[in-house]
């Protein structure tokens, strides 16, 4: 896979914070060599947080964070600044951007001390250091950080002063990559016949794959197996015309029902979302979740999260099928919320269950992120495979591939 298509997922997320006009916009381009971010003298130019995939040498493929000023204000200021705390729990590095003339303030402490709260590994930049002496800049900048000098550069994103050396200590702080997680590679061997079900139907992309097909296809083929992609429809006539037994059926997990029915009971199967729990280190969470399913009454509140937006159409798995199922199997009435993308509800009492989709856009960290926050607010989380594959009770036989559960 090239850097240039390394899924988002996948990628180092690089978060930068700081105050209006301290140079976080060109900090971004002076590291990147680029004019990727717009700089203006405009106090509040970021007003959103801005999420750009790109190469950083010597890291490799990553993700840059852009958030908006910690000293916004107004209403609408608020709203910003709260969006760029969010930022925080998608961050693997962050990086404190200073304006050495104006030094350390009350809201840059706020922050430093979230993201050593959270454990992530930081930089804190001392930008602009041209305009004033560097020592000082920087013996002041320990003294009220109360941290340790590895942790402190001073640097000019203007006069390209320490940019290289910033981007080598950004590249040392990078967590270490485990080269040997995998989310089939593991269970199969060369030669073997994988077959994977996608169904195409009015939620299905048209002229694509979905980022988890395309990734588990990818992860087949680097195991020197045969992946066999057919429809739903067509499943049961070409596992009748293989000639020999397939090693595993893996489906969306919309079909499961229909999957489970074709699939002979002494060929494993499993589905995208199953794997990609396990492969971001939550199946065993999410599989406990599931049996809270049910428990629940009449009048619980459900949340339906996704990790990324998409159009939703007629037959929408979140919105449509999936409370669909919950009724028919409960024959509860419930109630739901349904969130996407970056949006996580802070409060989290509200619900009794939360049933999040495979979550193939969202890094490691944020994923552990959201399953903390359920753990910590004591409410049962699950994913779409291993609720559904429960529902229709299937989840036993979609986990029976797994040796380590």
């Amino acid at each position: 896979m090239s850097l240039n298509n390394t899924p988002s997922g996948e990628r180092i997320h690089i978060g930068l914070f700081g105050r209006r006009n301290a140079g976080k916009s060109s900090i971004i381009n002076a590291i990147t060599g680029q004019n990727l971010a717009i700089v203006s003298d405009i106090e509040g130019t970021t007003t959103d947080p801005v999420i750009k995939s790109m190469e950083l040498l010597p890291l490799g493929p990553v993700v840059v964070i852009d958030t908006p000023g910690l000293d916004d204000v107004g209403e609408l200021g608020a709203l910003r600044i709260r969006k760029a705390y969010q930022m925080l729990n998608k961050t693997d590095i962050a990086l404190l951007i200073i304006d050495s003339g104006y030094g350390v303030t009350d809201e840059d402490l706020r922050i430093l001390k979230q993201i050593q709260k959270k454990n992530i590994p930081y930089l804190v930049v001392l930008n602009k250091c041209e305009l004033t002496e560097d020592l000082n800049a920087l013996t002041n900048a320990l003294a009220v950080c109360q941290t340790d000098s590895e942790h402190i550069i001073p640097v000019s994103a203007e006069k390209r002063i320490h940019i290289q050396e910033l981007k080598d200590r950004i590249a040392s702080l990078a967590p270490d990559q485990d080269s040997d997680r995998r989310i089939v590679g593991d269970l199969i061997h060369p030669s073997d016949f994988i077959v994977l079900v996608v169904p195409v139907d009015k939620a299905a992309p048209k002229g694509r794959l979905i980022l988890p097909q395309q990734q588990t296809i990818r992860d087949i083929l680097d195991s020197r197996a045969i992946s066999i992609v057919v429809q739903d429809t067509e499943l049961k006539d070409t596992l009748d015309s293989l000639g020999r037994k397939p090693s595993l059926v893996i489906t969306d997990s919309q079909v499961f029902g229909r999957v489970a029915k074709d699939t002979p009971h002494d060929i494993p199967m499993t589905s995208f979302s199953i794997l990609f729990a396990r492969y971001k280190g939550n199946l065993k969470s999410l599989v406990n979740g599931a049996q809270a399913i049910d428990t629940l009454e009449d009048g619980d509140k459900v949340l339906i999260s996704e990790g990324c937006t998409h159009h939703r159409q007629c037959g929408d798995i979140g919105t449509e099928k999936l409370p669909n199922w919950l009724k028919q199997h409960t024959g509860k009435n419930l109630t739901y919320e349904f969130t996407s993308g970056t949006e996580f509800p802070l409060e989290l009492d509200q619900y009794k269950l939360i049933i999040h989709c495979g979550g193939c856009m969202l890094n490691e960290r944020e994923m552990k992120y959201r399953m903390k926050c359920a753990e910590d607010a004591g409410i049962p989380m699950t994913n779409y495979g291993t609720a559904i594959a429960h529902m229709h009770g299937i989840l036993e036989r979609s986990l029976e591939v797994f040796s380590d559960l």
